[in-house]
């Protein structure tokens, strides 16, 4: 198996959380270190993909690619009506 090259990093974590990573260590039968890398790794891809998002919406916006806000609203509350208005676009 290939080896890939490490960084240790420091990090105060507090009481409890530090607690559950050992709980879950533990349980899943693992080291801590492979859990705390499988959350982070869970955290940077969650981080990547909202500031993806972000920067497609503010292209959209930039391109015009917007909604009423009062259209969104007039939907929004004919939703509990018996004629709900159809998704504006």
């Amino acid at each position: 198996m290939a080896r890939t090259e490490t960084k240790v990093l420091t990090a105060h974590v507090p009481l409890p959380l530090a607690e559950k990573v050992d709980q879950l260590a533990t349980r899943l039968e693992r080291s801590r270190g492979w859990i705390i890398k499988q959350a982070l790794s869970a955290w940077i891809s969650q981080e990547e993909e909202r500031s993806r998002l972000t920067r497609e919406a503010i292209a959209d916006v930039d391109a015009g690619h917007i909604i009423d806000h009062q259209a969104v609203q007039e939907w929004a509350n004919s939703l509990s009506t018996d004629k709900p208005l159809p998704v504006p676009r």
